[in-house]
């Protein structure tokens, strides 16, 4: 049976450690980092994750705001509202929830938020940096999953990383941070279109599954041994649980888990270290200062 990777114990020590480098940042005179979000809208979905980001800021020091918006509002008063959350010197991190209304180009307000203050890591200038090993932010959910294989003491280096997602915030961005230097993974990304995915799955050391499908990876999809990473969080109906739906991955959590070495839980693996990473950004948006 698979060793469980737990995101709740291993995010609780990041936040233990920023909260400790926010406190030396503040005895040594300088005022908490500030990260303020972006909030369009009333997703049920965008306002919970908002709310625990707030909660995770309050716990570890970090100064943080909310702005909240109708739906209605206009793309060019998003940017305005962007230009004027750069030129604020005592905000360090900006995040603008998504996705936003379907009148609001993405990338337009991705582009206006300043590099400086990208704690997200979605503009091109941290993209690019990313991809060319430059220091940078590091992109939440991909920096999370690396920060739990390091600290599980699982091996990266001349492994075999198979992800299987090619989304510009997991896959992408976590294809490039296996093959830094120091990390060292040899990485396959699948996707869709992908042919004998099943087949190319079980040669994975490293299985990531990023592509948004309920229990998609299969048992015999896992090569034994191997070490699953689940990013998926997808609703399923279950009429016996209270709320009528449970959660779960993208991976069959109870055939992979009695091929696999090691685990990632959903609820509870990849999730939390999201947040935690994006704690990690902030502080260092207020360093660079």
């Amino acid at each position: 049976m698979a060793q469980l990777i737990d995101g709740k114990v291993l995010s609780a020590q990041i936040r233990e450690e920023v909260k400790e480098a926010v406190s030396i940042r503040v005895k040594a005179g300088k005022r908490a980092p500030f990260l303020t979000v972006v909030l369009i809208g009333e997703d049920p979905a965008s306002a919970s994750y908002v709310k625990g980001k707030a909660k995770a800021t309050a716990e570890v020091g970090i100064g943080s705001d909310t702005l909240v918006y109708d739906a209605s509002i206009s793309e060019k008063e998003v940017l305005e509202i962007i230009e004027r959350l750069n030129n604020d010197p005592d905000i360090d991190g900006i995040l603008v929830q998504l996705p936003l209304p379907a009148h609001i180009d993405e990338r337009k307000v991705i582009n206006a938020i300043a590099p400086a203050k990208d704690v997200d890591c979605f503009h091109p200038e941290s993209v690019g940096n990313l991809v060319i090993g430059n220091d940078g932010f590091q992109p939440a959910t991909p920096a999370g999953i690396v920060e739990m294989l390091q600290r599980c003491n699982i091996p990266t280096a001349g492994k075999h990383c198979v992800i299987i997602g090619r989304s510009n915030i997991v896959g992408k961005p976590l294809a490039n941070l296996m093959l830094k230097k120091g990390i060292d993974a040899t990485v396959t990304v699948c996707h869709s279109r992908t042919k004998n995915l099943p087949e190319i799955a079980r040669q994975a050391d490293i299985l990531v599954a990023a592509i948004g499908r309920a229990n998609f990876v299969t048992g015999d999809m896992v090569k034994e041994g191997a070490v699953v990473i689940d990013v998926g969080i997808n609703r399923i109906d279950d009429a016996s649980r209270e709320r009528g739906y449970r959660l779960v991955g993208d991976v069959d959590f109870e055939a992979a888990s009695k091929k696999a070495s090691h685990i990632t839980p959903v609820p509870g693996g990849v999730g939390p270290m999201t947040i935690a990473v994006l704690l990690q950004n902030t502080l260092k948006a207020a360093d660079q200062k």
